[in-house]
């Protein structure tokens, strides 16, 4: 479809307003009472359920997770057992050993501590650790993004205790600085693993309080070194649940701090775009159809275009498709459009 009866289906002349405004009231007089039916009494309703649905998704995603993560762990547990003898270093129990050594490949931490020594447990590594990027990459992130916006809103709430605000100010507090909270709250996390994992080396492992907190940042980090790890048989057991826990959350404070700085920066680009004087080009732009009128719907794209939300490969299809709909060609859509489309 040709560009010029694009915009003019979604912006029509001067010459023509009258008439259309005429048959669009004429509209507005048979399908009001329905619109304002709908969104009155239909709105909350749709949305109460809509946000059941996600809760209910959600929570079925999340348990996925741990069922898939238990199955993988656990796999691999096995499968490192049957070899543990094709696997040399140092060694406490064999259960544990082989699933220590499952997470500390998984998370690409690879002290060192534990080394493959033939070719099948090589290859076995070489699958285990590509097959636990996935796990770790696409799935455990998106748990551990549910588990920090379920905290955020117990962050909020202890941020403003001292303030009496109602529940629904608080939602709307955490719904509008999401994610700030969630860099905040992850920054939280990621210091209280730190802690904890720096005196768990210190009192269990016997390392100094700087080689502890040396092994932290080399395991959270994911460079293992190795010349710092966990090796009795309790620290690995610890370290199992805070590598996965530790490694998970680093990965989403530095998400969380890239998203918040690309936010930012959109916001002030829409600020800008917003505050900024308007010059006679601007005019010439916006007026999509020529008429050295801009109206609101013309403004509204022209600025949403120069945001950078839109462009006009997305407006193309929209408009073919309102045209679709617009049977009576009136510019506008009623409910005798919907049904006799």
């Amino acid at each position: 479809m040709d560009l010029g009866d694009v915009e003019q289906s979604l912006l029509p002349n001067l010459a023509d307003s009258g008439k259309r405004n005429a048959l669009q009231r004429r509209k507005s007089a048979r399908s009001g009472s329905f619109s304002q039916l709908v969104e009155n009494n239909n709105q909350p309703q749709i949305c109460d359920e809509v946000s059941h649905q996600s809760t209910i998704a959600q929570q079925i995603s999340f348990r996925q997770v741990f069922v898939l993560l238990a199955t993988y762990l656990g796999g691999g547990t096995l499968c490192f057992f049957l070899v543990q003898d094709q696997i040399s270093g140092k060694k406490t129990n064999g259960i544990v050993d082989a699933l220590y050594f499952c997470v500390v490949t998984m998370t690409t931490v690879g002290y060192g501590d534990l080394v493959p020594s033939s070719l099948v447990a090589k290859l076995l590594a070489c699958a285990y650790v590509f097959t636990g990027m996935t796990l770790g990459g696409m799935i455990l992130s998106k748990a551990a993004d549910y588990i920090v916006e379920k905290q955020e809103i117990l962050l909020v709430k202890t941020m403003y205790m001292r303030n009496n605000i109602s529940s629904s100010e608080i939602v709307q507090e955490s719904e509008a600085h999401k994610l700030k909270y969630k860099f905040i709250m992850t920054g939280i996390l990621l210091w209280a693993l730190i802690v904890v994992g720096t005196l768990f080396l210190t009192a269990v492992e016997k390392l100094e309080f700087m080689d502890a907190f040396y092994c932290v940042c080399s395991t959270i980090t994911t460079l293992g070194y190795g010349d710092e790890s966990f090796s009795t048989s309790a620290g690995r057991v610890f370290a199992v649940i805070w590598i996965l826990s530790s490694t998970i959350c680093l990965a989403q404070f530095f998400l969380y701090l890239a998203e918040l700085r690309t936010e930012r920066r959109q916001k002030s680009l829409v600020n800008w775009v917003l505050n900024r004087n308007l010059t006679h080009l601007d005019l010439e732009e916006a007026d999509l159809d020529h008429d050295k009128v801009v109206s609101a719907a013309e403004f509204v794209l022209y600025k949403l275009k120069e945001m950078g939300k839109i462009c006009q490969e997305d407006i193309s299809p929209i408009l073919d498709t309102f045209k679709k709909l617009d049977i009576d060609q009136s510019g506008s859509l009623t409910e005798a459009d919907l049904v006799t489309s």
